[in-house]
């Protein structure tokens, strides 16, 4: 099993991924413990003065004026946990729970929430046997960070709510705990606090839907070339010297991919000539490299920004380095909320310009000589009208989903909590978000591969004809309609796995 050693910098995206996704182990590094227990000999002398301190020794939030006796704070933390594991809804996935537990060990092993080494090292132990509370779709604002959902994994921290085992089970945490050799963990002053106070579901989420935006980008270049060619368009606007006039570097990397992509195509050949009447070519065809490099981009500025945060300790109060402890608002998640609603604007456009191409293949009076809808026999069959309907149905959910959760903000604590910053919706809406895009991107890779063969004798480039032969082992070619739903999930799980991407560079090398 893989180990991911947390406390010798920032977890980088492979670490997320890695442990998100593929179940990897999870270490504390000997440097972390340190400094977690340099940390918290302040956090015990605060506890210990007759001053109050906020988060040590009074309530929170709309509550932080009552200084809380000495022998009553055992019970603030607990307390703080229960009452604020409130969330609701559906189960949120596996990854995205253990993306963000290991985002909040990230920040308790800088040495700056001032809890105990064995807080952050049971939660290390509960991602290495698989123990994953069970966090709800419903309660995070996105500042105080995801209060709810990580106090759900507190909770379980605790020994108490449920938890998924690692066989995804449903049990109750004090009994996965045990039967893990775990125990659970008395929290003493400070840290509840620190385990809720952080930004971490919503990072989690922006980190994987970084990885799956910039896979898809790549199978929507292919797909893209696939139309250009099915649709008897050229492939000279996509010249580098063009491309160049307007140095976007994601235009220039899409420009270049559909060039090679294009390379040695019989397809695209066969209309080169003196004879050819075409002027210029649609939008959707010839500005492909422009969108899907626009989209690069912006995934690359939500890039930088996780990598900030990723380097981050989120919490407040924070314990600094010469020994105070001081409130802060860096647990207000509007840099990470920003890009999240980005990325989510981001991939409705490219899933409208990949539609906009697929929908050029169904009619006659614009496809060139294709059959209508691609169909065997149009009239008696209906070839791919309504798998264009379905694009279009997800396109329209895309661009209601693009409506940014970040400028909408709700009031809590009794106004102390005035300004929130609704991240973790943003994150729900963009993992929906990057489903879709892959879907629409599929039923575009499922059509311009029936065009492609419709196109027979002449031969589509050796990129396009590896994608093609993908999909023909589970799809048959062109012929009398057949139910297309099952095609559509063959095409999608081809997009979504990112087997499309890998057929392609085995054939033509690493597309950029």
């Amino acid at each position: 099993m893989t180990t991911v050693t947390v406390g010798m910098g920032p977890v980088s995206f492979a670490d997320v991924l890695a442990v998100a996704r593929d179940g990897a182990a999870v270490e504390l590094h000997p440097d972390a413990v340190t400094a977690i227990e340099q940390a918290r000999l302040t956090v015990e002398k605060l506890a210990a003065a007759p001053t109050p301190s906020y988060g040590i020794s009074t309530g929170f939030g709309a509550l932080a004026t009552r200084h809380i006796p000495t022998e009553m704070r055992a019970q603030l933390q607990k307390s703080l946990v229960r009452s604020h594991a409130a969330g609701s809804g559906p189960e949120v996935e596996r990854e995205v729970t253990r993306a963000l537990m290991l985002l909040r060990l990230s920040t308790l092993a800088t040495g700056h929430t001032g809890v105990r080494p064995v807080v952050a090292q049971t939660m290390a132990a509960m991602l290495t046997h698989g123990i994953t509370p069970v966090v709800h779709e419903y309660g995070s604002l996105g500042c105080s960070g995801d209060l709810a959902p990580l106090s759900h994994c507190a909770l379980a921290l605790m020994g108490e709510g449920e938890v998924s085992d690692e066989h995804g089970v449903r049990r109750p945490a004090a009994v996965a705990l045990s039967e893990a050799g775990l125990a659970p963990v008395e929290l003493e002053a400070k840290e509840g606090l620190a385990l809720i106070n952080g930004t971490d579901g919503m990072l989690g989420m922006l980190v994987m839907a970084i990885e799956d935006l910039r896979m898809l980008l790549k199978a929507a270049d292919v797909t893209a070339a696939m139309s250009v060619e099915g649709q008897l368009a050229t492939d000279r606007v996509f010249a580098a010297d063009l491309q160049a006039l307007r140095p976007h570097p994601g235009q220039a990397a899409s420009a270049a991919n559909l060039v090679r992509l294009l390379a040695d195509s019989q397809i695209v050949a066969s209309h080169r000539g003196p004879d050819c009447n075409r002027v210029q070519d649609a939008y959707s065809l010839r500005c492909s490299p422009q969108v899907h490099g626009a989209a690069r981009d912006t995934v690359d500025h939500a890039a930088l920004v996780a990598s900030r945060e990723l380097a981050s300790a989120v919490d407040n109060p924070v314990v600094l380095d010469d020994g105070r402890v001081e409130s802060n608002g860096n647990f207000h998640g509007a840099p990470v909320a920003y890009v999240l609603d980005f990325l989510a604007i981001v991939a409705a456009d490219v899933a409208s310009i990949s539609e906009r191409r697929t929908d050029r293949f169904l009619d006659r009076t614009r496809s060139h000589g294709l059959p209508p809808f691609l169909a065997h026999d149009p009239g008696v069959d209906s070839g791919h009208m309504i798998a264009q309907y379905t694009q279009a149905a997800i396109v329209s959910e895309m661009k209601r989903l693009a409506n940014p959760a970040s400028v909408d903000s709700i009031p809590s604590s009794a106004m102390q909590e005035d300004h929130v910053s609704m991240g973790w919706s943003a994150a729900r809406k963009l993992r929906r978000s990057v489903d879709g895009l892959a879907r629409v991107v599929a039923i575009e890779y499922l059509t311009a591969a029936r065009a492609l063969d419709l196109r027979g004798p002449l031969e589509p480039s050796p990129a396009t004809a590896a994608a093609v032969a993908l999909l023909r082992r589970n799809v048959q070619g062109p012929g009398p309609d057949r139910h297309l739903s099952p095609e559509i999930e063959h095409a999608f799980d081809d997009v979504r796995s990112g087997a499309l991407v890998r057929a392609v560079e085995d054939t033509m090398g690493e597309l950029a």
